[in-house]
C-alpha cells in the first residue's frame, strides 16, 4: 500500500520530478512499513486513527524527499572514506539513523515513532 497520494504529495511538495512521484511515494511506504515492523500492513491503514495516518501520510512525503535528494549517498557502499586527511563516514549521524537497514531523518524516524508502531516490543 502506498501511503500518499501523488496530489497529497504536491499540495506541500515540489522536489520530485512528477514522473517520479509515485515510484518515489511506494518506496517510502515499503520503508515505512520496515520501519513499523508491518503493523500497518497487518492491522490497515484505515483502522489506525487519524493522527496516525495523517502522520504516516507527512512522513512518506518527506521521506520520499529525503531519499529522492540524498539518493547517491543512501545507495553508496561505503561506510567510511578518507584521503589526504579528510574524511567522511556513512550511516548514523546527528540527524540521520539507519534503522533496519533504512537510512532516515531522525526527526522524520522520531515523527513516525509518535504514532506507537515502531515499538520492537509491541
Amino acid at each position: 500500500m502506498v501511503y500518499a497520494t501523488k496530489e497529497a504529495y504536491q499540495r506541500e511538495h515540489d522536489i520530485i520530478p512528477d514522473e517520479e512521484i509515485d515510484k518515489r511515494l511506494k518506496q517510502a511506504s515499503r520503508h515505512i512499513d520496515s520501519l513499523t515492523f508491518n503493523r500497518i500492513v497487518g492491522c490497515g491503514f484505515e483502522k489506525l486513527t487519524e493522527y496516525q495516518r495523517d502522520t504516516i501520510t507527512e512522513v512518506c512525503c518527506d521521506m520520499a524527499d529525503f531519499e529522492y535528494e540524498n539518493e547517491d549517498m543512501i545507495s553508496c557502499v561505503l561506510e567510511q572514506y578518507a584521503i589526504n586527511g579528510v574524511s567522511m563516514s556513512f550511516g548514523n549521524s546527528w540527524n540521520v539513523s539507519v534503522t533496519n537497514g533504512i537510512a532516515i531523518k531522525r526527526e522524520l524516524y522520531e515523527q513516525l515513532c509518535s504514532t506507537g508502531l515502531c515499538n520492537r516490543t509491541l
